[in-house]
């Protein structure tokens, strides 16, 4: 399963970051978020035992959800979430090798940016997706601008101070989709209300397409 798939299937363009989560609570929040119809959940590497969770998730969920690893630094974090059986990598910075690595091992890749150079270096090293962070500082009309120079078929993705009140904003700037963390996940959360919270981000979502 591809994320162009996922998409072109209707999925909400919405990536789950799951940060400090722990391996027991991974199997129920997802099942709550897949259940709430979003379909890409991300593990950043500094929760605790990433790896253990997303070979958890990915052998629970891999069938109907893109799953993989966030705040991914190193070619060596790159194969490690390969050998976990993660699909997506998304990291917060721009790392030609990392990113390469990541595309030699056929993985979906969501690398971060934040100027048009690291985008250009990031589009140049194998993405055809790239995620601005933190989004919120520089809002919508910077993904506007910065979409002005970038070929046409690179998505771009917003990440930081997201959630289901900006998502319409986001999209209306030329934001492929969203990656959302605090409002969609704090470490403890108790798996329903994750649940409600996808719903929520779910509805805003479809809210935008009329």
């Amino acid at each position: 399963m591809t994320l162009d798939e996922l998409l072109a299937d209707g999925a909400p363009p919405v990536c789950a970051i799951l940060r400090g989560i722990k391996p027991e609570e991974a199997l129920d929040v997802s099942a709550a978020l897949v259940e709430a119809g979003i379909r890409i959940l991300e593990v950043p590497f500094n929760s605790p035992e990433p790896l253990k969770s997303i070979a958890a998730m990915q052998a629970a969920f891999g069938d109907v959800a893109l799953i993989g690893g966030g705040t991914v630094l190193s070619v060596e974090a790159v194969e490690q979430l390969h050998q976990a059986g993660g699909r997506i990598m998304v990291t917060p910075n721009t790392n030609p090798d990392v990113i390469r690595r990541g595309a030699e091992l056929g993985l979906e890749l969501l690398p971060g940016f934040m100027t048009p150079s690291e985008a250009f270096a990031a589009i140049g090293a194998g993405a055809k997706r790239i995620k601005l962070f933190p989004a919120a500082r520089l809002g919508a009309a910077y993904v506007k601008a910065v979409k002005d120079v970038l070929p046409k078929h690179v998505g771009v993705w917003a990440v930081g101070g997201t959630g289901a009140d900006t998502i319409g904003e986001w999209l209306a700037g030329g934001c492929e989709g969203i990656g959302v963390g605090g409002a969609l996940y704090k470490p403890g959360d108790d798996a329903a209300i994750v649940g409600q919270r996808g719903r929520d981000l779910v509805a805003a979502w479809k809210a935008t397409r009329g």
